[in-house]
């Protein structure tokens, strides 16, 4: 088990976006139930959504599929970051805060969030006062801890000296390491490190042969690695990837989530419409990789052997994240 917001939890968890947004048309709410209720008899503790997801229909369909369930998980859910109006919003006004975790519960069917985020840093407003808005929801016992997205270990503890943060989620894998420094200013702080995209997108479990082939309302088509000419140079460092994993004996996603498990204060989780895969990535808690693996795992792929920035510039300049992520991209 491993420790989020004060409690234990799967080793993994289930990050819930694509079930209603941003990776093209999602699966029936029929299915989508199904692959809820499935990673809950496999062990799975933690669920991740946000009012973002879908415009609020994420939230609708946890507290739909899960409300039964509620004294069996660990609910994590996001502010900060929303739909109005069919657009996306980042507002970090303390009132916004306050009254998006409320409509949040009403969605949710729940009358406590255990680990509420801060979706993004709104950088108009500063991240004291925003912080200093969820404290106070922490207070009135609307939300139990209070956790961060994509922001650096600096704006991290700007934000702890305000309140504890119980978690920071930012994207981390074998080939976005970008939040290194991050993941050790957690450390430090006893904060647990939840990495969202473990399989970078898709791709480190295969499931992008041909970027053309994604529905055009697929985030992915705006991401630089899935366009000309990195995703063919990226293809190559994933044929070898893939030549690892046979020598594992496992799948390319459970030795992408074996490397990320090794790390004892990171906790990934996963996104997946389909039962087969969720099932075949919880089997890497138990996984045993040899070291050496690893290692070379380690080297093969990396920021400094995939190509290209993991979001176009405009949406980089959005988020609070290191220098050099913004240097690449540029």
């Amino acid at each position: 088990m491993t420790k989020l917001a004060g409690h234990d939890v799967f080793p993994i968890g289930l990050g819930c976006m694509n079930l209603s947004h941003a990776y093209g048309t999602p699966p029936p709410r029929e299915a989508a139930q199904a692959l809820l209720l499935a990673a809950l008899e496999a062990g799975v503790t933690h669920f991740d959504t946000a009012a973002l997801y879908g415009f609020g229909r994420n939230e609708e369909l946890l507290g739909e599929t899960l409300a039964l369930f509620r004294e069996r998980i660990v609910l994590a859910s996001k502010c900060g970051m929303t739909g109005v109006d069919g657009k996306r919003v980042i507002d970090g006004r303390p009132e916004t805060l306050k009254r998006t975790c409320h409509e949040s519960l009403r969605r949710l069917r729940t009358d406590r969030i255990d680990l509420y985020y801060l979706h993004r840093w709104d950088k108009r407003v500063p991240i004291e006062e925003s912080v200093g808005a969820l404290a106070d929801l922490v207070g009135s016992g609307a939300i139990g801890a209070i956790g961060l997205s994509e922001v650096s270990a600096a704006t991290l503890r700007r934000a702890h000296a305000v309140h504890p943060i119980a978690a920071v989620q930012s994207e981390y894998s074998l080939w976005t390491r970008a939040s290194s420094a991050v993941v050790e200013a957690c450390r430090q702080l006893d904060a647990t490190f939840v990495a969202f995209s473990p399989l970078g997108r898709g791709f480190l479990a295969g499931a992008v042969r041909d970027p053309q082939a994604l529905t055009a309302n697929d985030l992915r088509r705006g991401m630089p690695r899935f366009q000309a000419p990195h995703f063919a140079a990226n293809a190559a460092v994933l044929e070898r990837f893939e030549q690892l994993a046979q020598e594992a004996n496992c799948t390319p996603a459970q030795l992408a989530l074996a490397w990320l498990l090794q790390h004892p204060n990171v906790l990934p989780i996963i996104g997946t419409t389909s039962i087969t895969h969720l099932r075949e990535n919880l089997a890497a808690v138990t996984l045993r990789v040899p070291a050496d693996i690893l290692a070379r795992v380690e080297q093969l792929v990396s920021d400094v052997t995939v190509s290209g920035a993991r979001y176009a510039a405009a949406t980089l300049a959005e988020i609070d994240t290191d220098e050099e992520e913004h240097a690449r991209a540029g």
